[in-house]
C-alpha cells in the first residue's frame, strides 16, 4: 500500500491523501487550497485537478477545504464514486454551486484587468454545469455500515462529531502484494465533545495499524464551550449598551448554526437585548435548511431544547432573519441601529462581510467578533493580528472596531481532544502521519503523541510526499 499526500501537508487547507493498494488508487477527501487569493489560486491548479486512472473519493465531510477539488476531478474526467453520508452528499450539493459561483466571479473580474494587459483570459477551475455533473456521482452512506469499496478494501465511517454528516474513514485492507490484513484509519476533522447540535465524535477504540490524524490546535487548547457562551453573551451586551453593531464573520456551514442556536437560547433567557440578528448569507440559509432535514444527528441536548421551545426550530426564533436579496443585504449594510450580523466568508477573503466591514470597521462603537481560524496572509487573519490598516475592494480602511476572538465555539477538538480520542486506541498504529495543521501545532503534536502515548513511528509529511506501508 503506497500513501500521498497531495495536501492538507504542513498545512490546514486542500485535504487530499492518495490511497494506492490491490491496483486500486482512490483519495481520502479531495479539498481546495484556501488562504491568500492569489496564492490559493495557483495551488489549486498546480496538479490537484488532475484525475489519472483515479477510482474513487472518500469523503469525509462538506467543507470546501475537504471537497472543494471534486468537480475539477469530474470536470478532467474522473468518473468514479464519491462516498460519504447522506448528510455530507447534501450539503456538498449546495457548498459546492456556490464555490463554482464564486469562481467564476473570481475569474470574470480577474479577466476584465487581464484583457486590459492584452494577457490571456483565465478559465474557472469549475463551473457550476461541473458541480451538477460531479453531484451524479456521490454515494451517501450510513455511519457505522461496513462495505466493500473493492476486492480487499472495506469501509466504514464513524462519527466524526466536527459538521452535520462528518465522519472519521476506517479502512480494513487485505493487502495483496503484502499478504497483510492491515486497518487505515483517517480521522478527517475530529470534533469537540459538549458543543450542541451534532453528536459528539465517536472514538475508534479497535484501532489501527495506520493513522492519519489532524492537528488544526494540536498546540492549545480552547476554553469550555460554556465560558465561550458567556463571552459571546458579554461582547453583544457591550456593544448593544455602545450602540453599536456586532459583525461576525462565520462560515456558512457549522459555524453559522453553532452561532444561531446560542444565540437563540441567549434570547430565550432574557440574557441579550432584544436587537436585530441577521444571517447574511444565501449559502448560510441553504445549509441551515439541510441541518433541518437531518434531525437524525443531533445530539441530546438539541432534542430536549426542541420539545421545551415554543419556536420548534432551533435556528429561528422571532429576531433572527435570513436575508436572501442584494437590496436586503445591502440595507442592513447601511442601517445605524445596533444589531447582530452573521455573515460569510468566516475569513473575510469575499462575500458580503466584506460590505458590512467597510460600513462598520471604522466605528470604535462596533465589534469584529471572531469565531474562527484564519488563514496565513487572509484578511481575518490581518485583523485577527492587530494590523492598523486594511484594504477591503482595493480601498484602506483604518481599523478601529473592537477585534474580539472566542475560540471556544471551534468545531475542531483541542490538543486534549485529538490525544483523548487517539488515545481511546486499544491498538496503536505502528505509523501515523500528522496532517492539517500548521507545521508549528502539527509538530507540536507529533511530539505529543510520542511522548504521552508511546506512538511508534510518526511522521509529518511534505507536501507530495510518498510512504509504502
Amino acid at each position: 500500500m503506497k500513501i500521498t499526500f497531495l495536501g492538507a501537508a504542513k498545512t490546514v487547507t486542500g485535504s487530499q491523501h492518495l490511497i494506492e493498494v490491490n491496483g486500486y488508487r482512490f483519495l481520502l477527501d479531495c479539498g481546495l487550497f484556501q488562504g491568500k487569493r492569489k496564492e490559493a489560486f495557483e495551488l489549486n491548479r498546480q496538479g490537484a485537478c488532475e484525475s489519472h486512472d483515479l477510482d474513487a473519493i472518500i469523503l469525509s465531510h462538506a467543507h470546501i477545504d475537504h471537497s472543494g477539488n471534486i468537480p475539477c476531478r469530474v470536470r478532467n474526467g474522473f468518473k468514479g464514486d464519491i462516498i460519504c453520508t447522506s448528510a455530507t452528499r447534501d450539503l456538498c450539493a449546495v457548498m459546492l454551486l456556490d464555490s463554482a459561483f464564486l469562481q467564476e466571479k473570481d475569474v470574470e473580474y480577474v479577466n476584465r484587468k487581464r484583457a486590459k494587459l492584452g494577457k490571456k483570459p483565465f478559465e474557472p477551475l469549475y463551473t457550476r454545469e461541473d458541480v451538477v455533473a460531479a453531484m451524479n456521482r456521490f454515494m451517501g452512506i450510513s455511519y457505522n455500515q461496513k462495505r466493500q469499496v473493492f476486492p480487499g478494501v472495506e469501509l466504514t465511517l464513524v462519527d466524526a462529531g466536527h459538521l452535520l454528516g462528518s465522519a472519521h474513514v476506517v479502512l480494513d485492507i487485505q493487502d495483496k502484494d503484502t499478504g497483510r490484513a492491515l486497518r487505515l484509519v483517517f480521522s478527517g476533522d475530529i470534533g469537540r465533545p459538549g458543543i450542541p447540535i451534532i453528536r459528539d465524535p465517536q472514538p475508534v477504540t479497535e484501532g489501527a495499524d495506520v493513522l492519519i490524524i489532524e492537528s488544526t490546535y494540536g498546540d492549545r487548547t480552547h476554553p469550555p464551550y460554556p465560558d465561550s457562551e458567556g463571552e459571546l453573551k458579554r461582547i453583544v451586551n457591550e456593544t448593544v449598551n455602545r450602540g453599536g453593531s456586532v459583525l461576525i464573520p462565520a462560515f456558512a456551514v457549522g459555524r453559522t448554526q453553532q452561532l444561531v442556536y446560542s444565540l437563540h437560547q441567549l434570547f430565550n433567557k432574557g440574557e441579550i437585548p432584544s436587537v436585530p440578528i441577521y444571517v447574511d448569507s444565501p449559502m448560510a440559509t441553504r445549509a441551515t435548511d439541510i441541518y433541518r432535514l437531518h434531525p437524525e444527528t443531533y445530539d441530546a441536548e438539541i432534542r430536549k431544547f426542541l420539545l421545551s421551545d415554543d419556536d420548534d426550530n432551533p435556528f429561528g426564533f422571532e429576531t433572527i432573519k435570513y436575508t436572501a436579496s442584494v437590496n436586503e443585504s445591502k440595507a442592513v449594510s447601511a442601517s445605524d441601529r445596533p444589531a447582530i450580523v452573521i455573515s460569510a466568508s468566516g475569513m473575510m477573503e469575499g462575500g458580503r462581510i466584506l460590505h458590512h466591514l467597510k460600513s462598520r470597521i471604522v466605528d470604535p462603537k462596533n465589534t469584529i467578533l471572531i469565531t474562527g481560524w484564519q488563514a496565513p496572509n487572509t484578511l481575518g487573519r490581518k485583523i485577527v493580528d492587530g494590523d492598523e490598516k486594511v484594504n477591503i475592494y482595493g480601498e484602506v480602511y483604518r481599523v478601529r472596531a473592537r477585534v474580539e476572538v472566542i475560540t471556544g465555539f471551534s468545531g475542531h477538538a483541542d490538543r486534549e481532544g485529538l490525544l483523548a480520542w487517539a488515545g481511546s486506541m486499544k491498538k496503536k498504529p505502528q505509523r501515523t502521519f500528522v496532517v492539517h495543521g500548521e507545521e508549528k501545532s502539527a509538530k507540536a503534536f507529533a511530539h505529543s503523541l510520542r511522548s504521552k502515548l508511546r506512538f511508534q513511528t510518526v511522521d509529518i509529511p511534505e507536501p507530495h510526499q510518498s510512504f509504502t506501508i
